[in-house]
């Protein structure tokens, strides 16, 4: 007994001794730069090998491409296309049909008679032609820029999927910078790849790849050519579709530019700016168009016509009700109703996962808390939306999702289920941290969207008591000193400090900010790639990281979250990987999935302009303005049923001037710093 005593005292003091350390951030050497049209460029200089990878998707199409140079900045690419509509068998989430093509598996390309074999320089037949990569850019588009030869010939490539079709586009563009014509030839290909008829739901499917504008062509000094090579499915005997690359081309730039224009973060700080702006679009492309209706997918080459209770209902669809996108606003609704689908009078759970457009389930994890997941991310969606009739149609499921979490209060006044959202890779006990702090908030939720639809005050009262029962309870059970660290414990017998500590500042529960910021920002959780899901354990996943950072601007502790939120959006912008929040590593590699770039957008949205959802017309604003800044706007905020500016600028004697400018109108608010202002619409 005394030596467990002593190993406390030890690990207490060790715990204090690391809550007082100042992480010091490393230096980042960034590899890509911003320019001035709001793309990122690398430009190739003698950093090399490198590699990386990327996806976009468009509604029927996801393109993930992995891309790199080698020691002498020649090109390797490598492309995997998924069709997420085109599903086999048997019936998983995995089950899309998926191809990958190597530089290999490409057409030649002759220049005047000499080979440039898939782009790559075969060193081995001194006939070819070398290719120097000079350049990479990322906007929604990809395009990699290389010198051929040493006769000023470059070609650039683009990458793109089609914005509406099965289709993904490489387009060849070859500029004569020389002073002579110059011959150039893409040979003629056309491949047809058809899975079994035993393996096919609702087949046949049919993978083409085939080239457009292939044979010689004789380019002039100062002129071009352009060649490209599409990679389609097609359903049944259909022949593929005769695809016009440049409109294809400019509607992929079009679909960009909308979402750029959206909900535009303005701060003094390009790189978080930059960094929203990208996160807007990853967010928001991976939304396919399904039998079952438009369905935001993950992405990430396993998760697609697919949806999650933590994903789509927590992480993103919050996030669409700002966006203003009409069809992320459409796969939220859709999410919604799908789930509901599942509602039942014996309060058996709803399935974490709908698969296969919407025909199948999968509930492989047992109880994640994935009812309070659909009931925090309903409740705040149905709020910042501001449509009362969208809300009426999420209401049952709202008051189902509560009911079913009540009845899983146990004796200790939190929330049973068996997992968590990271389905059993850590130890989440019978009762986790983050499944009650949901719960909490869901109701907190509900209590107020139940007031705009005119719900019984009695309902309303007993949703506002099981709130205050539930912070109560969650500071009793879950309070606790972990590591010398006054935070919580992430389920009972937990010792060890875990990165879902954050959740409750995210709920606005501040009972014990300051040990959890400590901890949060201590070296035993915070590392170069942002939280340990485990401190000292070497896996981390984004969310979790952007759930801290979100928490930590809500709880007021503004100067600590925007120097980890610079530089975790610098390693993630700039840096090896790039240009988007990532899910995990090790699993999946740091897979781009795309409820990350929301969770990355509520950082701003909820975290740094602090807008609470309390009616379709009304919101709480807690703004955190930076200390180094004098201004910061969200503007065309499409929210609470209106469309909307939101600036925050210094004002006199340590306060904030709010400023809501709608139509040709502007209201203006002043308020001390961490003051909340009430605003109605």
């Amino acid at each position: 007994m005394q030596s467990r005593k002593i190993i406390a005292g030890i690990i207490l003091l060790v715990g204090t001794a690391l809550s007082a350390q100042e992480i010091k951030l490393p230096d980042q050497n960034d590899r890509w730069k911003i320019q001035s049209d709001g793309s990122i460029s690398w430009t190739v200089d003698n950093r090399v090998p490198h590699q990386d990878h990327i996806e976009m998707g468009g509604e029927k199409v996801a393109l993930w491409m992995q891309y790199g140079v080698d020691s002498i900045a020649r090109s390797k690419i490598s492309r995997t296309m998924v069709f997420p509509t085109f599903r086999l068998l048997p019936v998983r989430t995995i089950a899309h049909m998926t191809y990958n093509v190597e530089d290999g598996d490409l057409p030649r390309i002759l220049i005047n008679d000499r080979l440039l074999k898939g782009g790559v320089y075969n060193a081995n037949v001194a006939a070819d032609l070398p290719e120097k990569v000079t350049r990479v850019k990322h906007k929604g588009i990809m395009e990699m820029e290389s010198e051929i030869g040493r006769e000023g010939l470059t070609l650039k490539r683009t990458y793109f999927p089609s914005v509406d079709k099965p289709v993904a586009i490489e387009k060849l563009v070859f500029i004569n910078g020389t002073k002579a014509a110059v011959k150039i030839e893409m040979e003629y290909l056309e491949r047809k790849v058809r899975p079994a008829a035993e393996r096919m739901s609702e087949g046949p499917h049919t993978f083409f790849v085939s080239t457009i504008g292939h044979g010689q062509k004789t380019v002039a000094p100062n002129d071009s050519v352009v060649f490209a090579i599409t990679y389609q499915a097609v359903h049944g005997n259909d022949a593929p579709l005769v695809v016009e690359v440049n409109n294809e081309e400019q509607r992929r730039k079009m679909r960009v530019q909308q979402l750029l224009s959206k909900l535009v973060l303005e701060t003094p700080d390009p790189i978080l700016n930059t960094m929203f702006a990208f996160a807007k679009i990853r967010g928001t492309e991976s939304i396919y168009n399904t039998k079952g209706g438009y369905m935001h997918g993950p992405g990430g080459l396993r998760y697609y016509a697919a949806i999650w209770a933590n994903d789509q209902a927590e992480y993103i669809n919050p996030f669409f009700a700002f966006l203003g996108d009409t069809i992320g606003n459409k796969s939220s609704m859709n999410a919604y109703r799908m789930f509901a689908r599942f509602m039942n009078p014996n309060y058996k759970p709803i399935p974490s996962s709908i698969i296969a457009q919407g025909d199948a389930t999968w509930q492989g994890a047992g109880d994640r808390g994935d009812m309070a997941m659909i009931a925090y991310g309903a409740g705040r969606y149905a709020l910042a939306y501001g449509n009362k009739d969208s809300a009426a149609v999420l209401w049952p499921l709202i008051e189902w999702c509560l009911e079913y979490c009540r009845r899983k209060v146990n004796a200790n006044g939190v929330v049973w289920s068996n997992k968590d959202e990271l389905e059993g890779r850590f130890p989440a006990g019978n009762a986790n941290l983050n499944t009650s702090a949901l719960y909490y908030d869901a109701l907190v939720s509900a209590a107020l969207l139940g007031k705009e639809l005119g719900k019984p005050t009695s309902q309303l009262n007993q949703y506002q008591q099981q709130a205050k029962t539930m912070r109560t309870n969650i500071e009793k059970f879950f309070g606790a000193t972990v590591e010398g660290f006054k935070t919580y414990r992430y389920y009972e017998g937990n010792d060890t400090l875990r990165a879902w500590i954050t959740t409750p500042l995210v709920m606005d529960i501040f009972e014990r900010r300051e040990g959890t910021i400590a901890a949060l920002f201590s070296p035993r959780l915070w590392t170069e790639d942002g939280l340990a899901s485990l401190a000292g354990n070497k896996t981390f996943w984004d969310r979790s990281t952007l759930y801290g950072l979100r928490g930590v601007f809500a709880a007021g502790e503004t100067e600590k979250a925007v120097r980890f939120l610079k530089y975790y959006s610098k390693r993630r912008l700039l840096g090896e990987h790039v240009p988007y929040a990532v899910e995990a590593y090790p699993e999946g590699n740091q897979r781009h999935l795309s409820a990350e770039s929301g969770l990355y957008c509520r950082i701003y949205t909820e975290g740094m302009f602090g807008i609470r959802p309390t009616g379709f017309k009304s919101f709480n604003c807690t703004p955190r303005l930076p200390k180094d800044w004098d201004r910061m706007s969200l503007r065309n905020i499409s929210a609470f049923d209106n469309n909307f500016d939101l600036m925050v600028s210094r004002g006199p004697a340590g306060k904030l001037v709010i400023t809501l400018r709608r139509g040709g109108t502007e209201k203006k608010y002043t308020v001390k710093e961490g003051e909340t202002l009430k605003i109605g619409l």
